[in-house]
C-alpha cells in the first residue's frame, strides 16, 4: 500500500511538473508567432511575434508591438521595452536602423524588397525585446487620436499590463524601458505610472528594475541653448573667445531673452552650421538645390554618398543620411510640432538643422503587403510612414527633472546619454 501511494505521489509531481512546463512554453499567443519575412531566407535565431494588443478605451486603442525572444536565454535575460521618440515616430525606426534582428539591405532594382540578412550585434542578442509602436496612431497603431504625455504614459502601462498577461512567462523576468529623443519624456512619466501602480497592487506584477534614455529630451530650459553652447564650446566647435563673449553678453544664461544675447546666440549657430549634429564627425550636405528628403544624391559629395557604407562590422546596414532634429526643439508645454512641420521648417531656416535625410528602406519594407501580412497587420492600419502625420500631441507633464530624482531615489537603475 505504501509503495502504491509512493509510486502515485511519483506521478501526480511528474505531472504537475510536465503541466507547469507545458503552459511555460505554451503560453505565448501562437497566432502572433511570425513564421517567415519577406527578403529573409534564412532560420530566425529565437521565436518573434507581432500583433496588437487592444486597451479597454473609448474608442478601442490597438497597439502594435514586434516581440523577439532572446537568442541567449529567455526564460533569464531581461525584458526591454524600445520606445522611439517624436513623439509620432514608430519604434521600427530603431528595429530597422539601429538595434533590430536584422541588416536592411536595399534592393538591387528601384522597387525591390529590401533582403534582409541576421544583425550579430541585435539587442536581442543577450534580451527579450519588444519594439512598440505608440502612441496609438503611430506606424501600425490605430486609430490616430489626439493625446499627450500623461495619456500616452497610462495606456502604455495599460498596454504592458495586458502584453504580460499574454506573456505570462516573462513576468518574473527583469524588466528595462529604454529609448530616445523624445522618449525622454515617454519613459519617466511611463516608469512613474508603473510604479503607481505596483504601490497600489496593480496586477500582474511588473518586475521594473530601471531604464536608459539616449538623447532625451529632458527640461526646455536646459535642453536648448543652455546646453547646445556648452557641448559646442567643450567639442572645440567654437572658438575660446566667442564663447566667453557669449558667456558674457548672456549673463550666463543662453536662454536670455535679451536682444543682444540673442544675437550672438545667432552668431554660434552660423559658426557650427553645416555639421551634422547627430554625429559631428561625419558630414553631411547642404547644396542649394537639395531639399529636404531628396532622393536623388548624384550630385552630393562622395563622402556623403559613402557615409555609413563600410566592411566592418554591418557591411549592408546603410545609415539614415543625417535626419535630425533641430538645434533649439522646441519642445515647451502644449501642442508639439509633428516631424512633417519641423522638417517645412528645415527649408526656411537651413542654418540650425541637417536637411538631408532618407527612410527609403524602412517604408519600403513596411508598407509592402506582403509584409505587413507576415507581421500581422490590421487592415484598418493606416499606411505606415516613419512618423505620423498629422498628428496633435500635447506635452502636459512638465519637466523630467522631478521625474527623474524621484525614480532614481527609489532605486531605479538609470542610464541618460547623449
Amino acid at each position: 500500500m505504501a509503495f502504491t501511494k509512493h509510486v502515485l505521489f511519483v506521478f501526480l509531481t511528474y505531472w504537475l511538473v510536465l503541466q507547469i512546463t507545458t503552459s511555460f512554453l505554451e503560453a505565448a499567443p501562437e497566432a502572433s508567432l511570425i513564421k517567415s519575412l519577406p527578403g529573409f531566407n534564412g532560420t530566425f535565431p529565437s521565436k518573434h511575434y507581432s500583433g496588437y494588443v487592444t486597451l479597454d478605451t473609448k474608442p478601442a486603442k490597438n497597439l502594435f508591438y514586434y516581440f523577439i525572444e532572446s537568442e541567449r536565454n529567455p526564460t533569464k535575460d531581461p525584458v526591454v521595452l524600445w520606445l522611439n521618440g517624436g513623439p509620432g515616430c514608430s519604434s521600427f525606426d530603431g528595429f530597422v536602423y539601429e538595434h533590430g534582428p536584422f541588416n536592411f539591405e536595399k534592393g538591387k532594382n528601384e522597387g525591390d524588397l529590401p533582403i534582409l540578412h541576421l544583425n550579430p550585434f541585435s539587442w536581442s542578442k543577450v534580451s527579450n525585446i519588444i519594439y512598440l509602436d505608440s502612441p496609438s496612431g503611430v506606424g501600425f497603431s490605430y486609430p490616430k487620436l489626439e493625446t499627450g504625455d500623461l495619456q500616452t504614459a497610462n495606456d502604455t502601462h495599460a498596454f504592458l499590463l495586458k502584453w504580460f498577461k499574454l506573456y505570462p512567462e516573462f513576468q518574473p523576468n527583469q524588466f528595462y524601458i529604454t529609448g530616445e529623443s523624445y522618449a525622454g519624456i515617454y519613459i519617466p512619466t511611463l516608469i512613474d505610472a508603473i510604479d503607481k501602480g505596483k504601490e497600489v497592487g496593480v496586477k500582474p506584477g511588473i518586475n521594473l528594475k530601471g531604464y536608459m534614455i539616449g538623447n532625451g529630451v529632458c527640461d526646455d530650459y536646459y535642453d536648448g541653448d543652455n546646453a547646445f553652447v556648452p557641448f559646442a564650446h567643450g567639442m572645440g566647435l567654437i572658438s575660446e573667445s566667442l564663447y566667453k563673449e557669449a558667456y558674457k553678453i548672456c549673463r550666463g544664461d543662453f536662454e536670455n531673452k535679451d536682444r543682444e544675447c540673442q544675437l550672438i546666440i545667432r552668431e554660434l549657430y552660423n559658426v557650427t552650421s553645416g555639421l551634422n549634429i547627430y554625429n559631428i564627425l561625419e558630414p553631411c550636405y547642404h547644396g542649394n538645390g537639395n531639399s529636404v528628403g531628396a532622393k536623388n544624391m548624384t550630385g552630393l559629395p562622395a563622402s556623403f554618398r559613402e557615409l555609413g557604407k563600410t566592411n566592418k562590422p554591418l557591411p549592408v546596414r546603410n545609415r539614415m543620411f543625417g535626419r535630425a532634429w533641430p538645434y533649439r526643439a522646441p519642445v515647451r508645454d502644449g501642442l508639439v510640432p509633428t516631424w512633417a512641420q519641423l522638417t517645412d521648417s528645415l527649408k526656411r531656416d537651413r542654418n540650425s538643422v541637417v536637411p538631408c535625410y532618407n527612410d527609403e528602406v524602412a517604408t519600403r519594407y513596411l508598407t509592402d503587403k506582403d509584409v505587413r501580412k507576415a507581421l500581422h497587420v490590421s487592415p484598418e492600419a493606416e499606411e505606415w510612414i516613419i512618423c505620423a502625420d498629422p498628428f496633435r500631441y500635447y506635452h502636459n507633464a512638465g519637466s523630467m527633472l522631478p521625474y527623474h530624482k524621484n525614480l532614481t531615489a527609489k532605486g531605479y537603475r538609470t542610464l541618460i546619454y547623449r
